[in-house]
């Protein structure tokens, strides 16, 4: 049996009458911000303070699109007779976002916890050369990073807590008696 000519159009037309009436489900985004999950990954914040300028997140960096200098700078003894100790000093540390792929590598890697994923992703720049964020934009995204979840209250006490919890009850106690006995 030959099809109809023409019933093809008619299907055609009859879908699109009926999408037309349904409503519309588009979020208007500038006027209407998204519900974001709560460890949503937008862009890499720096906790400057924690960065001791190991480099494992430029080393790890798949794009390598991190950059960090440094110098050395001598640390004097701590106590008297001690050595002196060299540091090493953070003068720069950028993320080209124009090349990173945004893998997270980085902040896994990073040993002390000086990098962080902010959920922050309006940082569209008119030239590609404004998307190599320097130390001090990095520093600016750490505020926009969520706290941590909640340690779960059931559960075990992590050791390192437990063995220092021991050790500042048992000075706290050695400190106690030699008192006790003086008046």
């Amino acid at each position: 049996m030959a099809p109809i000519p023409g019933s093809g159009l008619a299907k055609g037309l009859a879908v699109t009458l009926r999408t037309m009436t349904r409503k519309s489900v588009t979020d208007q985004y500038p006027d209407a911000q998204p519900e974001l999950p709560p460890r949503t990954r937008g862009v890499i914040g720096l906790f400057e303070e924690n960065c001791t300028v190991c480099m494992l997140c430029a080393r790890e960096c798949p794009d390598w699109c991190i950059y960090i200098d440094s110098h050395k700078e001598t640390v004097p003894p701590a106590a008297p007779g001690g050595r002196e100790r060299s540091r090493n000093v953070l003068d720069r540390f950028a993320i080209d976002f124009s090349l990173c792929m945004y893998c997270g590598i980085c902040i896994e890697v990073c040993p002390f916890d000086a990098l962080f994923w902010s959920p922050e992703f309006e940082y569209a720049e008119t030239d590609i050369r404004d998307l190599t964020h320097e130390r001090d934009k990095l520093r600016e995204w750490m505020w926009t990073v969520p706290a941590p979840p909640a340690l779960d209250p059931a559960a075990e006490e992590p050791k390192e807590i437990a063995a220092a919890r021991k050790t500042a009850e048992k000075l706290a106690a050695a400190q106690a008696q030699p008192g006790e006995g003086q008046s």
